[in-house]
């Protein structure tokens, strides 16, 4: 039992350990809320960032999981709550522990119609609010839900549920907007929210107030979709997910799905891995900065991401076989061996790249327009970061140094040398610089394995049909926007009881209030720019 189980069972004597795949603490319903207090609070190893709340059916109870992560010395750990029963099921909300618990319970009750006391807004998330029963359950009637193509009316009243002394639940109303708060839409159809979102913006003059996401308008129900694919199946809906990180997502359900069948992988694909998700990565860079220029006005800037992200397509395109959608990592290895133009067209490209970054920061970085328009603007403090569950180069300009590849290696990123790109101003332009500089080391990183790729096999012979060990499994990856995360629960089927992605996005737009209020209306697209949410990925 590692150190942070026996506090946790000091703490509560009915927890107990389970080992069934990865270890998961079962923490029973009325001490969890004080149990996750604690660890947060832990004065050796606070557990002060949630990486994800999932909530999962089965066995005549629902469950959630609570995936934590201390900041100061890496720990993890897991650990699951049981409703009692599957009617009108309640559990004890934790968004005064950590903020992105407010979301994701959003999301557990949205889909699994859990209720959480002490929540202030159980609204739904992505679902329309007159849907009828909750799709992630085993139970739901597919055809409870005839196609509805009349407007949805937005509730600006929620509910709020709190657990009195004797048991009882005490059910009151809370307000999102008043009646004479002026009220815009920003979305679903502006250019500037990088696809169909839709933040509903209440406005003080020019000032704002407060920002409502509204969401799934692109949700395809894809954690749906994989309870009924094979595993190999499965692979194919990462491509969907945030498409600028289609390698990335990709490589952290087959490190799940490998890790959980006991699949090796050969050093060659872990380095032709490493390679690839570096190149995403310069790839997904590279359009932030030509979407943000654009949205801020500036059109030159906008051709010259695409000029060079365009040469990383040609790479991408000889080897996969795609441009935008990657269906290159696979179960046991990559689909096909490198190209064998490969080596010589991304040492090419980097020289090229290295030789021209200057223009970028010519006409962009040190235009006084743009930095006028990004100091100072959009602060996320350290702890809002970590609270909130800003990962990724939004959280590391916060100061945060939160890289899954330095942390948490996996791959090759345990044997390469590269710096984590951190700012300490959390504003706009500190969001910005950090990707800028991280094209560089992802170069770097590159350099060091492109020349020293290991001959050998590119993919290793699996059943065609794989079957998993009973338990639960997860893996996460650095990908282009922070960390994406895969929790896989098995029941030792061909297919998958639940999986279940982490979103980089997801926290993003949650943060957006928080970072906009107080700002000027003209400030919150620049600052959805830098924030760099890709709106598949957030609504799945």
């Amino acid at each position: 039992m590692t150190g942070i189980e026996e506090k946790i069972r000091q703490w509560c004597a009915a927890a107990t350990v389970e080992e069934v795949g990865e270890r998961v603490v079962v923490v029973p319903e009325r001490d969890v809320a004080e149990v996750c207090r604690r660890l947060h609070d832990d004065a050796e190893e606070p557990m002060d960032f949630m990486r994800d709340l999932v909530a999962a059916d089965g066995d005549g109870r629902l469950s959630v999981f609570y995936q934590l992560e201390s900041t100061r010395t890496g720990g993890r750990v897991t650990l699951r709550t049981d409703t009692d029963g599957r009617e009108d099921p309640f559990l004890p909300s934790v968004c005064g522990i950590w903020k992105t618990a407010e979301i994701k319970e959003r999301e557990a009750y949205d889909f699994f119609g859990i209720r959480f006391t002490g929540h202030p807004d159980m609204r739904r998330l992505y679902l329309r609010e007159d849907w009828v029963g909750y799709p992630l359950r085993k139970d739901y009637d597919m055809d409870s839900n005839p196609l509805n193509m009349e407007n949805e009316e937005n509730a600006d009243v929620t509910e709020e549920y709190d657990l009195r002394a004797d048991g009882t639940i005490e059910r009151r109303e809370n307000v999102v907007f008043r009646p004479d708060d002026f009220i815009v839409n920003i979305g679903p159809q502006h250019p500037s929210t990088h696809g169909v979102l839709r933040m509903r913006t209440s406005l003080d003059g020019e000032m704002v107030k407060k920002i409502d996401p509204i969401l799934g308008y692109i949700h395809r129900g894809i954690e749906k979709m994989n309870e009924s694919l094979t595993y190999p199946q499965t692979l194919a809906l990462t491509d969907r997910l945030d498409y600028l990180s289609a390698h990335q997502s990709r490589h952290a359900l087959c490190m799940c799905i490998e890790g959980a069948a006991g699949i090796e992988v050969s050093q060659r694909a872990q380095y032709i891995r490493t390679i690839m998700d570096e190149l995403q990565r310069i790839d997904s860079h590279l359009l932030f900065y030509s979407c943000l220029a654009m949205d801020m006005g500036a059109l030159t800037p906008f051709f010259y991401g695409f000029r060079e992200r365009e040469m990383i397509l040609d790479i991408f395109e000889d080897t996969t076989g795609g441009r935008l959608i990657q269906n290159y990592n696979v179960i046991g290895g990559v689909q096909a061996d490198l190209h064998p133009d490969f080596v010589r067209k991304t040492k090419e490209f980097i020289v090229h790249l290295r030789g021209i970054i200057h223009e970028y920061h010519d006409i962009f970085t040190k235009s006084v327009i743009a930095r006028t328009r990004l100091k100072g603007v959009g602060l996320l403090s350290r702890e809002d970061a970590i609270s909130l569950g800003c990962t990724g180069g939004t959280g590391r300009a916060s100061g945060w140094a939160n890289d899954v590849r330095k942390h948490h290696p996996y791959a090759m990123y345990g044997k390469v040398d590269f710096r984590e790109i951190t700012y300490t101003h959390g504003d706009a332009f500190d969001r910005y610089m950090v990707r800028m500089d991280e094209i560089m080391e992802s170069c770097r990183i590159i350099e060091q394995l492109i020349d020293n790729v290991p001959e050998g096999e590119f993919r290793v012979k699996t059943k065609p049909i794989l079957k998993l060990p009973e338990g639960v499994f997860t893996a996460s990856v650095e990908a282009s926007r922070g960390e994406f995360g895969v929790f896989l629960i098995s029941r030792g089927d061909k297919t998958p009881y639940r999986l279940h992605y982490r979103s980089t996005g997801l926290p993003l737009v949650h943060a957006m209030d928080t970072v906009c209020r107080g700002g000027k209306i003209a400030d919150l697209i620049a600052i959805g720019g830098t924030m760099d949410f890709v709106i598949p990925d957030i609504d799945r």
